[in-house]
């Protein structure tokens, strides 16, 4: 999420036409297409985000600037070349690293959050802790964790330790209740 994107199609010599098809998992189709002997493109019902890039010496790419959730879903390359045509798909799949929240409740007990994931994150406690997690669903596609430390034992530390993990990163806070 919020990161840039930028997808390729095979290059090859003698190309004709460049077609992007992309169905994401909210709202309808896009299309983008570029003809290489007009030097014109034209896109249909794509967010404002999404465009062609040109770079010197390589084929037309599809960029996504600040990539949101919701464009998750399938992208599909098609170039006419006087070789054929080629095709290529792409499963964007969008990471959103979790917020981390670390507080006291009303009994001394620390409670940590991983607010608003996707996927939902991992979460685990130093010293070791018995607590099991909740999980609250976002209409967005996000998760929120929520965990409250339960002590194995009497003979533990003030100091507790949140170690949050998820593929977009690892974090961890400490509090004294």
């Amino acid at each position: 999420v919020g990161n840039s994107s930028v997808l390729t199609c095979p290059q090859k010599n003698q190309s004709t036409m460049l077609t992007w098809t992309i169905t994401s998992k909210v709202g309808g189709p896009c299309t983008l297409v570029y003809r290489t002997d007009t030097n014109m493109s034209h896109k249909t019902s794509c967010s404002d985000n999404i465009n062609w890039t040109f770079r010197a010496g390589l084929a037309p790419a599809l960029e996504i600037w600040q990539v949101r959730i919701a464009q998750e879903g399938n992208y599909s390359c098609e170039v006419a070349s006087a070789d054929g045509i080629f095709h290529m798909t792409y499963l964007l799949t969008v990471l959103a690293p979790p917020r981390l929240s670390l507080s006291c409740d009303e009994q001394g007990s620390p409670v940590c959050e991983a607010v608003a994931g996707k996927p939902p994150a991992q979460l685990s406690w130093v010293p070791e802790s018995s607590s099991s997690a909740e999980e609250k669903c976002h209409e967005d596609g996000t998760v929120t964790v929520l965990s409250k430390f339960t002590a194995c034992s009497t003979n533990v530390s003030n100091v507790t330790t949140c170690i949050v993990s998820h593929p977009a990163g690892n974090w961890s806070q400490s509090i004294a209740c």
